[in-house]
């Protein structure tokens, strides 16, 4: 089997799962495939995330992300929502969790830089638990 792949799930797909799936595809590619998508797809990832992204990581979120809509996801493993709030439809998975993340959007980058760091620490507990636990597409726990 090859390696899990987790879905990081929100409203708009312009701000906290669009920069999961950044740091996701940065920081643990290795262990799962990252994607992201909204129930409500906006037109543009958000431009204060994609500025802080690519000051902190050097990663253009511009040139290789865009905001989708669900339909679009691929077969996943493990859905992550961000906390929107909103009830989330239903995606086929072997795990869901909720990471409950405020929306840092028109909150100033003290806010965003925040989001960021919990994001970063979960995408890298994630990876720690999927190595650890030696996970694969058919082992998700």
């Amino acid at each position: 089997m090859g390696k899990p792949s987790v879905a990081f799930i929100c409203v708009h797909n312009s701000c906290r799962s669009q920069i999961a799936e950044a740091l996701g595809r940065s920081l643990a590619a290795d262990a799962f495939d990252s994607c992201s998508a909204g129930t409500q797809p906006t037109q543009q990832i958000n431009p204060d995330a994609v500025r802080l992204i690519k000051e902190r990581y050097g990663i253009d979120m511009e040139a290789t992300q865009r905001s989708k809509p669900l339909t679009e996801l691929p077969q996943v493993d493990v859905v992550v929502t961000m906390g929107c709030n909103v009830q989330c439809p239903s995606l086929p998975c072997k795990r869901r969790e909720d990471w409950g993340l405020d929306d840092p959007t028109g909150r100033g980058d003290a806010a965003f830089l925040r989001v960021i760091s919990t994001i970063e620490e979960r995408i890298l507990r994630l990876k720690k638990e999927f190595e650890q636990n030696k996970m694969t597409a058919g082992t998700i726990l």
